[in-house]
């Protein structure tokens, strides 16, 4: 049986002319967690935007095999309906648009294109009031416009929330840790925990290792210049922390 969930090889691309991505090799196998970590610059949001499907990224070589497809084929809501979910850095506002027919509208979506049934507004309703649990999402803010008028802290809750209730198979959060309390961050991490299975993974990517105190990694990788230049356990998380990065740097010059 396939444990893999994401194959990417030899992935490079560029922005506006620039190179970014200069050669990424990373496999991801469910039931796992890994993390991304680097100096700013260094790829890492260019990583996530790619597996996206942001299109003002240019994929000049390299292969994404995910679940067996070519996820670089497969438009941004394709990916999002057969499993991909980004949690934002800077999560966007929709005005006009309540959390709960957001959330709704996906789901049915993702069914619609699986060809199954529309939830019905019991199950939905049932659904929402597990999974807002993991994360401490009060009424009020779940029926606000997405993210509108929400501080920091809320807008990542929110999206651990839409996550919890998307149920991905890859879940990407960039930078989840930005800007949130030690409180935040605990419920945030609490329910990215919560919902790790035997049959999803996770691919965190941040800048510090405090959010790794809480969401646990199997592997942590060093994102230097466009490439992983060092994989590790959460043990170089630490060393990361304690060094920075400058080590890293002198290390590949010698």
């Amino acid at each position: 049986m396939n444990k893999n969930i994401i194959n990417i090889k030899g992935l490079k691309c560029k922005i506006e002319g620039k190179e970014i991505l200069k050669g990424i090799d990373l496999q991801i196998n469910k039931g796992e967690i890994h993390a991304i970590m680097g100096p700013n610059g260094s790829g890492k949001s260019t990583l996530s935007s790619v597996l996206a499907g942001k299109d003002e990224y240019e994929v000049t070589s390299g292969s994404v095999d995910y679940m067996g497809e070519d996820l670089l084929e497969l438009s941004p809501e394709e990916r999002s309906w057969e499993g991909v979910f980004l949690a934002f850095q800077y999560p966007v506002e929709i005005p006009g648009v309540s959390n709960v027919n957001f959330l709704r509208t996906a789901l049915n979506e993702r069914n619609k294109h699986k060809g199954s049934d529309p939830l019905s507004a019991k199950d939905f309703l049932s659904m929402v009031k597990e999974k807002s649990t993991l994360v401490g999402l009060d009424n009020k803010l779940k029926n606000r416009a997405v993210n509108e008028g929400f501080s920091g802290g809320e807008k990542k809750r929110n999206e651990i929330f839409q996550m919890a209730m998307l149920e991905p198979t890859l879940s990407i959060l960039d930078e989840t840790d930005s800007g949130l309390d030690i409180d935040a961050l605990r419920i945030v991490a609490n329910g990215v925990n919560q919902l790790k299975s035997n049959e999803n993974a996770t691919l965190v990517i941040t800048h510090y290792q405090r959010l790794l105190d809480y969401i646990v990694p199997d592997f942590v990788h060093v994102l230097y210049d466009g490439k992983i230049v060092r994989t590790g356990g959460k043990e170089l998380a630490l060393e990361l922390e304690q060094k920075g990065y400058d080590w890293i740097k002198e290390e590949l010059a010698v």
